[in-house]
């Protein structure tokens, strides 16, 4: 923003203060207990960031899971707004956090975005008079909205009090055209937090598509996304990281999306066009496992693709057919080869203690995991986060035992399975870290595959982290 001009106010975005936790809505990870698991940048605030000053105003990032003093940043900025992301896990402790800056700042409009909000969006209003508008759905025009001061009943993908009653607008539709964002803002945090934990090199978010058309029973991808893929422009994407590489010498990269490769032509021009380009730069991404093929992945590493998530979630056929994910085990065993083959590593990420689980099917789980033989595992427990099938099949069906405590989502579980208690769930989560990572061929495997200090740190750190389990 030039320093002549005339700034209309002030926007203070913020990650509350919480343990870390990766807040992009479809994966509210805490990341102390994931082992591989690195903090990643608020990608989404930058972006929400980004608008705010092409509306003329000044604005501030703080994630406060990395530091600092939310009370002494609202007494000293004084924000006109204050955007939040708030998590399923923390939300609590969130929510009590803007309750505070409320009391602080009296006169700031606060604005609440996440994946909470897909279902808890009126009855947040109604609940939490110290909150102004609660966005539902993708924010960043609904933002723009705000700050331009449109009309409240104008602006789609709200909620906000009215006569002290809430009031829901309709559904805002999906940004078709995703280049006519800005690109996020970068230079309001301080990168070096955000790192990769193999090498320890600092890692930028690169967002490149949004949308998954498959609905799996415990993703959030659908509901935050839509179904429909939306993906940016190879020229646009090219444009960002360039920038990230001249401006901010960044040159590792998550390529972030819900499904990267579902358009086969679309994902090698990408490719093509990065060779093109002439940077050197290393980047992962996720795939879908019957979505890659062996001409795909010599372009992608090529092109600096260098480590490949799968969603695989089970080792049952009977679980992977009862969640709809439409794969095979074949496929999965098919498309790590074709990985392996072309030098890309592999991060295989399982689901345990979904409602049809059994002792059977967690150890058809674990032996295909060790089958597999990838370069990194996670075994999420499974949680039924707001807005998914899992979570109303939860609820009807009763698994839920007690409260349910999201505040380690993915680690401790939420709920029971048909036939095993949430206790036994995770006994058999620990036992498939342990059996997984702690092998004696997977352990001198790793430390042969080593080529830094800081490699070997990071996976040391890891492994202490591990023993812990």
């Amino acid at each position: 923003m030039n320093e002549t001009t005339k700034v209309k106010g002030k926007v203070l975005l913020i990650y509350p203060p919480s343990p870390v936790l990766n807040r992009e809505d479809r994966c509210q990870q805490p990341t102390k207990e994931l082992l591989v698991i690195p903090p990643l940048p608020p990608t989404d605030l930058m972006y929400l960031a980004s608008i705010s000053e092409n509306c003329g105003y000044e604005a501030m990032i703080r994630d406060y899971s990395q530091g600092g003093d939310l009370i002494s940043d609202l007494k000293s900025f004084k924000p006109d707004f204050l955007v939040a992301n708030i998590a399923t896990p923390t939300f609590k402790s969130d929510i009590d956090a803007l309750k505070l800056a409320k009391e602080i700042l009296p006169n700031v409009t606060i604005i609440v975005k996440g994946a909470s909000f897909l279902t808890y969006n009126t009855n947040a209003i109604y609940e939490n008079s110290f909150i102004d508008y609660v966005i539902i759905g993708e924010a960043e025009l609904t933002l723009k909205d705000i700050l331009e001061g449109v009309p409240n009943n104008e602006i789609l993908g709200i909620c906000y009090r009215e006569n002290f009653q809430p009031v829901k607008t309709e559904k805002r539709p999906f940004i078709e055209n995703l280049d006519i964002l800005p690109f996020p803002a970068r230079h309001l945090v301080d990168n070096s937090k955000y790192i990769r934990p193999d090498n320890g090199k600092i890692q930028a978010v690169v967002k490149v598509s949004r949308g998954c058309p498959y609905h799996c029973f415990f993703c959030l991808a659908t509901p935050v996304s839509g179904a429909k893929v939306r993906v940016r422009s190879a020229e646009n994407i090219i444009a960002e990281l360039r920038e990230c590489v001249e401006k901010y010498n960044i040159r590792n990269f998550l390529f972030w999306s819900d499904i990267f490769n579902f358009d086969r032509e679309w994902t090698i021009d990408l490719c093509k066009k990065i060779i093109d380009s002439g940077l050197k730069i290393t980047w992962s991404s996720n795939t879908r496992a019957n979505t890659i093929d062996d001409e795909m992945a010599k372009f992608m590493y090529k092109a600096g693709c260098r480590l490949v998530s799968i969603g695989v979630e089970s080792g049952s056929q009977a679980m992977l057919n009862n969640i709809g994910k439409k794969l095979s085990l074949d496929e999965i065993r098919s498309t790590v080869k074709i990985l392996k083959k072309n030098k890309i590593k592999i991060y295989n990420y399982f689901v345990i203690g979904l409602p049809w689980e059994t002792e059977e099917t967690v150890e058809e789980t674990i032996k295909f995991a060790i089958e597999l033989d990838s370069n990194f595992v996670s075994f999420y427990t499974a949680t039924p986060l707001p807005g998914t099938k899992y979570f109303a099949y939860a609820m009807l069906n009763k698994l839920v035992d007690g409260n349910m405590d999201f505040t380690k989502a993915y680690f401790e579980p939420v709920v029971k399975s048909h036939t095993l208690t949430k206790e036994r769930i995770f006994e058999l989560h620990k036992q498939a870290v342990r059996r997984f990572y702690l092998r004696p061929k997977f352990i001198i495997k790793t430390l042969l595959s080593l080529r830094s200090f800081a490699e070997f740190k990071n996976y040391f750190i890891a492994g202490l982290n591990l023993l812990r389990h």
